[in-house]
């Protein structure tokens, strides 16, 4: 959807302030002459000294590489971000042009590169040294508040509201990194540990860095990207205070556990200030499930507390995975049903997955019939990838029905009011291009047919 701007990169880039004489910060997404490779080629030739990529999600792999391998020999490149520090060893493989990765948070490190520091003396990168591949150790992890916040003068782009690279309307979102880290230990969390195995313990920063944060963004709506927001309900509710102090008016979204039901104050307070969407983390409707994946909760909490949440006007999402060990058919396909019964107002569901460091690794090697591709990608004899892609389909279709769309736009523009009427006619403008858009992308994908069938008719 592109709403979001890049924070990790943003957060490296302002690190390099003040040991480069210039910073140009790149987001492909929105360079319409830049993402044109011969482009970008010849930019970075006239006018780069050193380049830093980002790459944070296993997606166009291929694409990413012959892009790198293209780069100018005579300047030196640097990579970083999730993937490239869980996949070291395949990223200097795939591309000879690569000098450095950054493994873990590269804040520190990105500053004693551009310093000129010997490689061998800088903690957490990896390097080509006489056809050798050099590791050094691990950096440690920085105290959040010794970080300098994303300078978003570096921004060449604005974020909109946008479906399917259509844009809505001229709202504007960002994101707020209010702490990293997560107290807890769901086995399943491929951010719970980083790629180099380390844990991110809940790190959080000062209320006031926060608000101030906020308060300088030119954004109408802002995203905390936190693992949990409500983690600390006390420091959240500190939050919201200081934003209605400050009589900030902007809205909110955040990530949080089904925990934030046991306290109404803090509901109460967020609603005053604007948050109008919680993205919750359930996971799965069974217990078995929820105890292998050591969420810490079980069915009967989760009702519960939906029956608590469902009282404050806020949009709910529902995070889920399915494709989970032991799990069949009938208890994935479960999943829709359990979410219209607990009342949430979306879903999004993710395919389980085994990361390098997983505490889930060593159970799918166990069990028998189970196997783990080298991406992380788990599947079974029982249910190949493409049976669960089906399945996944079949859960969407289930839930996602003419009616449940209307149940959506009738919330976010009656209950959380998040849509303005102002918003609400460039969406009732705008909508005819953004079905032609739909349209076009699943014909592209060969399922315009099926789509139809599965959301009007029956979904089998």
């Amino acid at each position: 959807m592109m709403f979001f701007p890049p924070t990790g990169l943003e957060y490296v880039a302002t690190s390099a302030k003040g040991h480069v004489d210039e910073i140009t910060l790149l987001d492909l997404r929105y360079e319409k002459d830049l993402s044109d490779t011969d482009k970008l080629l010849s930019f970075i030739s006239s006018h780069i000294d050193i380049i830093c990529v980002g790459i944070a999600w296993e997606r166009q792999f291929e694409e990413i590489f012959r892009m790198l391998n293209r780069m100018p020999h005579n300047i030196p490149l640097v990579v970083g971000g999730y993937k490239a520090t869980e996949k070291v060893e395949e990223f200097f493989k795939a591309c000879p042009t690569i000098n450095i990765i950054v493994r873990g948070e590269g804040e520190e490190t990105i500053q004693e590169i551009l310093d000129g520091l010997p490689l061998k003396d800088i903690l957490g990168i990896s390097f080509r040294e006489a056809g050798r591949i050099i590791h050094n150790p691990n950096r440690p992890l920085p105290d959040v508040d010794s970080l300098a916040v994303p300078d978003r003068s570096l921004r060449r782009c604005e974020y909109p509201l946008s479906v399917n690279g259509v844009k809505v309307t001229n709202i504007t979102f960002d994101t707020v990194l209010s702490a990293r880290g997560c107290p807890f230990n769901c086995k399943f969390c491929t951010f719970s540990l980083n790629p180099l195995g380390q844990k991110r313990n809940y790190s959080a920063r000062s209320v006031s860095s926060v608000v101030n944060e906020i308060q300088d963004s030119k954004a109408k709506i802002i995203l905390f990207s936190d693992d949990d927001f409500c983690a600390v309900p006390k420091r959240a509710e500190e939050i919201c205070d200081a934003i209605i102090e400050r009589k900030i008016r902007k809205r909110f979204f955040a990530q949080a556990r089904i925990d934030i039901a046991r306290y109404p104050r803090l509901l109460e307070k967020m609603v005053k200030v604007g948050f109008k969407a919680l993205l919750v983390g359930i996971e799965s409707p069974h217990d078995w499930i929820l105890k292998q994946l050591n969420k810490g909760f079980n069915q009967e909490t989760i009702r519960k507390a939906f029956r608590v949440l469902r009282k404050y006007p806020i949009f709910y999402n529902g995070y889920f995975i399915y494709g989970n060990i032991g799990e069949n058919e009938k208890e994935m396909l479960y999943i829709a049903q359990f979410a219209k019964e607990i009342g949430v107002d979306s879903i999004a569901c993710n395919k389980l997955r085994i990361e390098k460091y997983s505490p889930l690794k060593e159970l799918a090697e166990k069990t028998p019939g189970y196997h783990v591709t080298e991406r992380g990608e788990l599947y079974s004899d029982t249910y190949s990838h493409a049976t669960l892609k089906k399945i996944a389909r079949r859960i969407k279709f289930s839930f996602y029905t003419p009616s449940r769309y209307t149940k959506i736009l009738w919330k976010n523009i009656f209950i959380t009011k998040f849509v303005t009427f102002r918003e609400l006619l460039s969406l009732l403008f705008i909508s005819p291009r953004i079905i032609i858009s739909l349209i076009i992308r699943e014909k592209q994908k060969g399922r315009l047919k099926d789509s139809l069938r599965r959301t009007f008719i029956k979904n089998a």
